[in-house]
């Protein structure tokens, strides 16, 4: 038999669903179910509640304020009452079919319903006129909630799909789609697929199919932490403490679970029967409540007994149970001195105090009572800010955190994915994926190839937690923090060996982490936290180490003999670090560049950031060097085997992608590789910022330089045609050319040891330039006599020498009836052939 409560039910309802729901301000909870009527119970008031004695049969839903409450009931109605008068307010909205859900937004302006409909009404309590609804869901909608900062809706589908909708937009607009995780269950069945929102915002848990308790991060929608093991039934309601410290969980085998949210281990687990609804008290009191199918509520003060249960409720809030916390890696980078993100958030106005992004909102430390009247907590019940003293107070009186820092690109590994739950990409490029899974104990250590011929897949169990990888067509390089005394790890495996050892592995020195690894045909390269850049044959053959003269150091890549390193250079004017780059022969230990600055440029429009911030680094597969930054602009570098005259040249803005001109697709790209003249990466939709399992599919795009040229609107569509023919081939003869220059410069860097091939590849795209130039030349024509200066100025841009393109120049001039021009060519040429130059 289940146990009795320690505390006798007070009927609140008829048999049936009951539900119920705390004010926001903690002073009432709010009770209904399919009688005409709800109550309100005070909270430390054992009397008798206030009743609300007009409201409609049957409710299905509560939402309740300070002195209202929202009631959504089988009729279709959803209507607010006074509280604790009972008397109707307004009816919000009406539907034909039963009300099943109501959420009120956190500054109490909307109400969003969802009925047996279609759809989701959202509508101003304030003017029940504005309403909004949604339609992304194909299925009704059994449960809504807003998450506590209000900019998210989450909607639990009847067909087992989560919708996130972005409500605090103009309109509001599906943020992501969440499958796999709850149960399909009709409206009106008693077990629960309701998204309950954690107290800090960022995460949110449900119950699964499995009985257990999912975890998830709403912003990439990520799997994180698992309640699991407790419960053998259905799970019918879920419950926060105020702070996020505990879970409470009910379910349909009579059983009632508390969890410590830190740990996912069962705290407290009671055997309480036909529980169907629970709460917590919302303003941190030892108060626990659950309704039951009876019509019953239960109302238990000093619900927790052990002196460690009640620390827990009673102390600060505890973040949601990620995996891989964010916060944590922005504590370590403030506490250890390790670089910040470029363009991290603004200072507090008049308290420039750096903590501010890892300790959140003041909110966070509402749990610090002033018992003693010492003035801990302000007038508003907020802590004062007298500790941190005047703004403008004398620099040495005031703590180092205070002053000014600038801002600095963190380091990052090209190819890799940052954590989203316990599975993150180590490397993705056009061989293949390396990724690996979080066990807690262990990390297991998958690498996939495209290629299956040529490759053979290969998994294991990886105890020394790589965080870090390279993929190439000869092998597989990983490192690994230092950790519990051991030291910081580089480990080699090729693909193939002759030999009965296969790998190479190397301790880096005591206190040194590789911050960024780089995988050559030739050479292993370990970018350190100590600024060092240290080079190994494949096998571990120390060759080169150096220090980097901008640090800290963001990133590295190589290829052959070359390795390219970026760090932080100088201040600019609008307190971000300049990136500057090198580029180093390992083998002849000579710098093709030095310490030249990376060309980001600023910001996109939409970001907090004063500067773009760098998102990838790689070489093509001819051996060039390329950038990707946050901008969505794809640049390549020419000339870099000269010192002192590198350009960073933009071949694609992706922003810019005929696919998103009418303004419908909203979507991102993660730069994956440069190979066949093409931008090789990942559409990344759905608000994500990085791929994410399964494994995504690759899309590439043909480089399209950002030429400008202004098209004219003619009188006709043949103008129009012209125009646009113009300006497509001026952006094929820059991007022509350029290439070009990046095979010239490949033949010159080689010189003697250039091929055959290399060499007459340069001369076919020579004739491929001219071609352009003289398709360019027939529309100069086509404009007519007034543009003869332009077209003149075309053909002195011919490449070939022999007199063979000046000539058909002529010739098409001479075609479309353009004699003075036509002349003007001959002329050149002639003048050329004497020697007389281009002038």
């Amino acid at each position: 038999m289940p146990e009795r409560p320690p505390f006798p039910g007070r009927p609140a309802q008829p048999p049936g669903a009951t539900y119920l729901q705390y004010s926001p301000d903690g002073q009432r909870l709010l009770v209904a179910g399919i009688g005409n009527f709800a109550r309100s119970f005070r909270t430390g008031d054992n009397s008798e509640p206030d009743l609300l004695p007009e409201t409609h049969e049957e409710t299905f839903a509560v939402a309740s304020g300070n002195d209202y409450v929202i009631l959504g009931c089988e009729d279709g109605t959803v209507c607010e009452y006074e509280v604790p008068s009972g008397d109707l307010k307004q009816l919000l909205v009406r539907t034909t079919l039963p009300i099943r859900d109501v959420a009120l937004s956190p500054d109490e302006n909307w109400v969003a319903v969802s009925s047996d409909e279609l759809e989701i009404k959202i509508v101003d309590r304030h003017d029940i006129e504005q309403i909004t609804i949604l339609r992304d869901h194909p299925k009704p909608i059994k449960h809504l909630t807003y998450d506590p900062s209000g900019k998210y809706l989450a909607a639990s589908c009847t067909n087992g799909i989560i919708y996130i909708y972005a409500v605090t937009l103009p309109e509001p607009t599906l943020f992501r789609t969440i499958d796999g995780i709850i149960k399909r269950l009709e409206t009106a069945e008693s077990a629960t697929s309701r998204c309950v929102w954690h107290p800090d915002g960022r995460a949110f848990a449900c119950a699964t199919p499995t009985r257990d308790i999912q975890v998830i991060s709403v912003e990439d929608g990520a799997q994180q932490r698992v309640f699991s093991g407790a419960h053998n039934g259905d799970i019918t309601s879920l419950a926060w403490s105020h702070n996020g410290a505990l879970l409470a969980s009910s379910s349909a085998d009579d059983q009632l679970v508390i969890w410590d949210t830190k740990t996912q281990t069962v705290l407290k687990q009671f055997n309480y029967e036909k529980i169907i609804n629970v709460t917590w008290q919302n303003h941190g009191e030892n108060i626990f409540n659950w309704t039951t199918s009876q019509g019953e509520v239960f109302i238990i003060p000093n619900f927790l007994k052990d002196e460690a249960h009640l620390r827990l409720l009673k102390g600060p809030k505890v973040r949601a149970p990620f995996f891989h916390d964010p916060l944590d890696e922005k504590a370590a980078a403030i506490n250890g001195r390790k670089p910040l993100v470029n363009g991290q958030s603004k200072q507090r106005d008049g308290t420039p105090d750096s903590l501010d992004a890892l300790l959140g909102p003041e909110e966070e430390f509402d749990w610090i009572e002033d018992d003693d009247g010492a003035g801990y907590l302000n007038e508003n019940g907020k802590r004062p800010n007298g500790h941190l003293g005047e703004a403008g107070g004398h620099l040495p009186k005031r703590n180092r955190q205070d002053i000014w820092q600038p801002q600095v690109h963190e380091p990052f590994q090209p190819g890799a994915t940052p954590w989203r739950g316990n599975r993150k990409y180590l490397s993705l490029n056009l061989i293949g994926f390396v990724w690996t899974v979080d066990q807690d104990t262990h990390n297991t250590v998958t690498v996939e190839f495209y290629d299956r011929e040529l490759y053979r897949d290969f998994h294991f169990t990886d105890p020394f937690r790589y965080d870090k990888a390279c993929l190439n067509e000869f092998g597989t390089l990983f490192a690994s923090p230092a950790k519990d005394g051991q030291p910081a790890v580089i480990f080699y495996r090729p693909h193939e060996t002759w030999t009965a050892r296969s790998d190479s592995r190397i301790n880096l020195p005591e206190g040194e982490e590789a911050s960024c690894i780089a995988l050559s045909t030739r050479y292993i390269v370990a970018v350190t936290n100590k600024n060092y850049v240290r080079v190994w044959t494949l096998f571990g053959t120390p060759v080169r180490i150096w220090r980097m003269k901008s640090t800290p150091a963001v990133t590295c890549a190589a290829w052959g003999d070359y390795v390219m390193t970026v760090g932080n250079g100088p201040v600019g004017a609008d307190g971000c670090t300049q990136l500057m780059y090198s580029i180093d022969d390992v083998r002849r230990d000579e710098s093709c560049q030095n310490e030249d600055v990376l060309a980001l440029g600023t910001a996109p429009p939409e970001s907090d950031d004063e500067e773009a911030s760098l998102k990838a680094l790689f070489w093509s597969d001819v051996g060039d060097p390329c950038i990707y930054d946050s901008n969505g602009v794809l640049l390549s570098l020419v000339h870099w085997r000269t010192p002192g005259q590198a350009k960073w040249v933009p071949l694609l803005d992706t922003r810019l992608l005929d696919r998103l001109k009418d303004g419908k697709k909203e979507e991102t790209y993660w730069p994956v590789a440069v190979a066949a003249e093409r931008f090789h990466c990942i559409i990344l939709k759905g608000g994500d910022k990085s791929p994410y399992f399964p494994r995504p599919l690759l899309t590439e795009f043909d480089f399209h330089m950002p030429v400008c040229r202004g098209v004219e609107k003619g009188e006709d569509d043949e103008e129009e045609t012209n125009a646009a023919a113009g300006a497509r081939l001026e952006e094929a003869f820059v991007r022509a050319s350029t290439l070009l220059g990046l095979v010239d410069d490949l033949v010159q860097g080689l010189g003697e040891k250039a091929t055959h091939s290399q060499k007459t590849e340069i001369l076919k795209r020579e004739i491929d330039v001219d071609k352009i130039l003289l398709q360019l030349l027939a529309v100069e024509c086509r404009e007519g006599d007034d543009r003869g200066m332009k077209a003149l100025e075309i053909v002195a841009l011919l490449k070939d020498r022999s007199g063979k393109m000046v000539e058909a120049a002529a010739k098409v001039a001479g075609r479309w009836g353009r004699t003075m021009l036509e002349d003007k060519i001959r002329e050149y040429a002639e003048r050329r052939l004497m020697g007389l130059g281009d002038d």
